[in-house]
């Protein structure tokens, strides 16, 4: 989360209130206006306090129309209800809430079944606040192995984390928080995320692990797993080293399994020790729930499961939070319930085609060229083609947000920051009719954009990859 700080001078600004909507003293609310930044000296009405905060919320943007964020933006009203039902039900609290605690743990159950564990019932998993938590935890669980298999070398040598400069911002995060050297792999000419080859190059006795992306968030694209595990391999028989990797599947971890299920980056392949998801994106569940899944109990090391009498229930627990909402994972119980194998593939394909079918007419304007189809992660990107002078990707950002659209426009990061980039994501609920509506946005701004004398965009460094 991002830290705030108070403001800088005393606020004395307080917030207008409509006189209807006071509900003993209609003209009250026009001199006891409540403040902005510290509480109140008197309550409000309930309708009151619910007006002033829905009309600020009302400057916000359409989460419908962002096509920045992964994170799910619709559900069914009937997913709705049931979280409402469960919000107040604490996630920790397995004991006084036994029938939470045992969807959590089909959940876990279905996830490796569904990413193919070798034994389902070995394996280990736990639901998280998001994918971020599940890499956090991931991470920790790969410290520790590596810890115990060197006492006699740590504190004194410092661990490394192999992966791709392309990776989610949570792992820049762990590598920080944990004291782990992060080794990244840089971006080289048409290549957007980690080589396998030049990953195991970076490896060392040091080593913890190799992270892949099943869909990286810069491009959608799926960096090659079993192309990576393979070339570990040939490592361990050169060198002896037995290096571990995770799979970072926030995204295609729930795509892949339904579309793709030839491809082989999952617990079929012996060196992948661990998973993580995001419920919250292609999972299908409003924000607040990720999965994190370890092949078997050796891959976590018992002594980091907390076994907490707690309210009357001894509790294995891992995570980094304690309380927390059962409603997410509810509702993602809900939608495997809902969906099944068949749903989610019949959700993710319309998905899908519609980031291909949306690439495809975006590419005929003849304006852009595209990096990435949408045909691995339903995500993709493009930039200017060579004869666009006039305009530049932050310039598209800009003005399409004037048409309320949200599509990041950012530099990639080494070795090609010369390459300025916009992404778009198509989530379910972004459907064809919505597609055909930002087609036409997109054509009507473009006349304007190609007369312009040159790009208008100034502050490319507050450009963001919106990686969420």
């Amino acid at each position: 989360m991002a830290l705030h700080k108070g403001p800088e001078k005393q606020e004395r600004r307080t917030m207008s209130v409509n006189p209807f909507f006071g509900e003993a003293n209609p003209v009250g609310g026009m001199t006891e206006a409540p403040p902005t930044h510290r509480l109140p000296d008197a309550p409000l009405p309930p309708s009151t306090a619910y007006q002033l905060v829905h009309d600020e919320l009302m400057l916000d943007g359409n989460s419908r129309l962002n096509l920045a964020t992964f994170v799910t933006t619709w559900m069914e009203p009937q997913a709705g209800v049931l979280m409402g039902e469960c919000r107040d039900k604490n996630m920790i609290d397995k004991d006084e809430y036994p029938r939470t605690a045992e969807l959590e743990r089909r959940c876990v159950a279905m996830l490796a079944d569904l990413w193919n564990a070798p034994d389902p019932s070995a394996a280990v998993g736990c639901s998280t606040t998001g994918s971020s938590e599940a890499c956090m935890l991931a991470g920790m669980a790969l410290k520790r192995r590596w810890t115990k298999r060197n006492a006699d070398r740590y504190p004194g040598a410092r661990p490394n984390l192999v992966m791709g400069i392309n990776v989610q911002v949570c792992w820049d995060k762990f590598c920080n928080f944990w004291e782990v050297e992060p080794r990244l792999v840089p971006m080289e000419g048409d290549r957007f995320h980690l080589d396998p080859q030049a990953a195991v190059e970076l490896c060392d006795e040091n080593t913890i692990g190799v992270v892949g992306i099943l869909g990286s968030t810069f491009d959608g694209s799926y960096e090659p797993i079993a192309e990576l595990c393979a070339a570990l391999d040939g490592l361990q028989e050169r060198t002896g080293l037995d290096i571990p990797v995770h799979v970072d599947g926030a995204s295609g971890g729930m795509v892949a399994p339904f579309l793709d299920e030839d491809l082989v980056w999952d617990f079929r392949l012996p060196r992948v020790a661990s998973i993580n998801c995001s419920g919250h994106k292609y999972g299908l569940v409003y924000p607040g729930v990720g999965w994190a899944l370890w092949r078997d109990q050796e891959a976590l090391p018992e002594e980091l499961v907390f076994r907490v009498n707690y309210l009357g229930g001894d509790m294995p627990t891992f995570a980094l939070n304690f309380s927390r909402p059962g409603a997410q994972v509810v509702a993602q119980y809900y939608t495997f319930l809902r969906l099944g194998r068949e749903g989610y593939r019949a959700v993710q394909q319309s998905t899908r085609d519609v980031a291909t079918s949306l690439a495809g007419r975006i590419e005929a304007l003849g304006d852009f060229r595209l990096l990435t189809r949408g045909d691995e992660l339903p995500v993709f990107a493009l930039t200017t083609t060579d004869g666009v002078t006039a305009y530049d990707v932050f310039d598209v950002s800009r003005r399409l947000r004037e048409a309320g659209w949200l599509v990041p426009a950012y530099t990639f990061p080494a070795n090609r920051e010369d390459l300025s980039v916009l992404r778009i994501v198509c989530r379910n609920g972004f459907s064809h009719d919505l597609a055909d509506l930002f087609m036409d946005d997109l054509a009507r701004l473009l006349p304007e954009l190609r007369r312009q004398p040159h790009p208008l965009s100034r502050d490319k460094g507050a450009a963001t990859g919106f990686h969420h």
